[in-house]
């Protein structure tokens, strides 16, 4: 996956960054620090794992709170100094509860984020879970919600009720992202539709 011999741990006294990217929506969610042993332990385990410099130790990103981060790639810059680590996150990165140390204002796109969630869903499958139950009845069943769906988006829109028509828009936009997922498509796809229509 990466070339160990490249990278230049020197600079600060054995560790090097690490810019966590969400690898959906490309959105930076924190930065951190490796020595090559935290490396290893990433590259091993999946999990990213830092050596906490405050506390002098290995800390994998979730331990306690479970919003761990799923390794997707690593490449190292130029310099072979700094590691970008692409990963799937598992819940908020940042501790205040936000999914950026840097702000909500930075969030990815929304529509990639809610797929992200979406696709979360579809893997664990989680009790009381809406989007779990839709999956639970197949195409069918959320083939159905979407003709609801956009049928509440008609009469909005027939009604001249802004307010309305952002509300069932917001909710034919999920139940569409859910039928991808359910079909094993990614809204990546009908970009790519969309993009060779242009």
């Amino acid at each position: 996956m990466i070339d160990f011999s490249k990278l230049n741990f020197s600079k600060l006294n054995g560790l090097i960054p690490a810019v966590i990217q969400d690898a959906a929506t490309r959105q930076v969610l924190m930065i951190g620090f490796m020595n090559h042993e935290a490396l290893e332990k990433t590259i091993k385990d999946g999990k990213v794992t830092f050596w906490s410099r405050s506390k002098q130790r290995f800390w994998q990103k979730g331990e306690t709170s479970g919003n761990t981060l799923e390794l997707i790639s690593l490449r190292p810059d130029c310099d072979g100094d700094a590691l970008l680590v692409q990963v799937h996150p598992t819940g908020p990165t940042c501790h205040t509860g936000t999914s950026s140390c840097f702000g909500e204002e930075l969030s990815g796109p929304v529509l990639q984020e809610l797929e992200r969630i979406i696709q979360h869903r579809k893997s664990h499958m989680p009790a009381n879970s809406y989007t779990a139950k839709l999956f639970a009845g197949g195409t069918p069943a959320i083939s159905q919600k979407i003709g609801e769906e956009a049928s509440e988006v008609i009469v909005a829109a027939m009604q001249a009720d802004d307010v309305a028509l952002k509300e069932e828009s917001a909710d034919l936009l999920y139940h569409f992202l859910v039928l991808l997922a359910a079909r094993g498509l990614k809204l990546d796809d009908v970009l790519a539709a969309l993009k060779a229509r242009m």
